[in-house]
């Protein structure tokens, strides 16, 4: 990158930061970069590697590309690492020669990734987990005892890390595969949690194939196998369970089965603080952001339950990204079926803001966006340009 080009870049970078009346050192710590990193690049003495530039926008929750025009790096990176997340699973039940790290240090590898996921940064993820997987499997290979359950609870959480990147981009056998993983991880950690959370996360496998009916059937069963809400890891396992038992319970329109799970998650989540538990978030907070997702699920004639939701309540600042874009996403989507278009536009601008590479792969976002394109068609040039971003032209 020219001289000039890297000193506007980091003049791009510290405008934006100081909007967002962001401090250097806060910037460094929300994207995982040192503070010396974040100072040369706005000094413009160097240049953002694609990673570092990835961390910055979605810690600035602007896409890279309002910070470098016509950046485009994230979605083929993420593509290019899919073939070596496939091969570090293909032969996982062989055991490997090498030599495995330190479960302390997958630990926190671990808790990295789960920030990432989060925080919807996959690029992020979709480089690291590779390896992670392979040393993951080492480790549980070679572990006896106490430590074979230890990295198994290991490999379940970097699986799962490595799942939304396959989801998220439409890789759905792989995602197949990486839950099958997660599940059989799971079922060795002999932790009922860990168990509920990989249940949790299989019923993506049910959304992609569109079989709601077996979905909410597989929901029901783990929440009956879940440890009893007697502590908060427990009443937080099975909260979330209940809330993605109401979503899909929506989807294949028994609005009575919805408000059941719905229900028992909201009388759950009134007794926690919202946060992230074992890699789930769950509180008050998700429980209304999924009120908004049932009553979407549920279709037409349930819409002004989610404008009666949105007009009381939205994500706070501090709940992650890709939870609060997925608010905005559902939001927008009922919005337009409901002919307020111009309002829909909002709500996905919204989701942008926040969770670019989150927003930019939803299947929902993109259809919403072409839908109001055709309604629109005449309209400013910021439509346009948002359809073609998003894939919707």
């Amino acid at each position: 990158m020219p001289n000039l080009s890297r000193r506007e870049v980091g003049q791009r970078i510290a405008t934006i930061r100081r909007t967002r009346r962001m401090t250097q050192a806060a910037l460094a710590r929300a994207a995982f970069l040192s503070l010396s990193t974040i100072r040369h690049i706005e000094q413009g003495s160097r240049s953002p590697s694609d990673d570092a530039l990835d961390a910055i926008a979605a810690a600035l929750t602007v896409d890279p590309s309002h910070i470098i025009t016509g950046y485009t790096r994230t979605e083929s990176r993420v593509h290019a690492a899919l073939p070596a997340l496939s091969a570090a699973i293909a032969a996982y039940d062989i055991p490997a020669d090498s030599q495995p790290r330190p479960l302390a240090d997958l630990d926190s590898a671990v808790a990295v990734l789960a920030q990432w996921r989060l925080g919807a940064q996959y690029a992020r993820i979709a480089e690291r987990a590779p390896q992670l997987l392979t040393d993951a499997l080492a480790a549980l290979h070679q572990a006896t005892g106490a430590d074979r359950l230890h990295a198994a609870r290991i490999l379940a959480a970097i699986t799962r890390s490595a799942d939304a990147v396959a989801y998220k981009f439409g890789a759905r056998d792989l995602s197949a595969r990486l839950i099958d993983l997660m599940r059989w991880a799971a079922d060795q950690t002999e932790d009922r949690i860990a168990q509920a959370t990989a249940a949790y996360v299989r019923t993506e496998t049910f959304f992609a194939a569109r079989a709601h009916v077996q979905g909410l059937a597989a929901l029901e069963t783990a929440i009956d196998a879940s440890p009893s809400p007697i502590g908060r890891d427990t009443t937080a396992a099975r909260g979330a369970l209940h809330m993605r038992a109401a979503v899909i319970a929506g989807r294949t329109g028994d609005a009575a089965a919805a408000a059941g799970h719905l229900a028992d998650a909201r009388r759950l989540g009134d007794t926690l603080r919202e946060a992230a538990y074992d890699g789930t978030q769950f509180g008050p907070d998700s429980v209304r952001a999924h009120e908004v997702s049932v009553a979407v699920s549920l279709g037409h004639d349930h819409l002004q339950q989610a404008f009666d939701v949105a007009e009381a309540w939205e994500p706070p600042e501090g709940m992650p990204a890709e939870r609060q874009s997925g608010f905005w996403i559902e939001l927008a989507r009922a919005q337009v079926w409901a002919g307020r278009p111009d309002d829909a536009f909002e709500s996905l601008k919204v989701a942008r803001s926040i969770a670019p590479q989150h927003t930019r792969e939803h299947p929902w976002a993109r259809e919403t966006a072409a839908t109001i394109r055709r309604l629109k068609r005449a309209d400013a040039e910021s439509l346009t340009s948002f359809a073609e971003w998003i894939g919707a032209v």
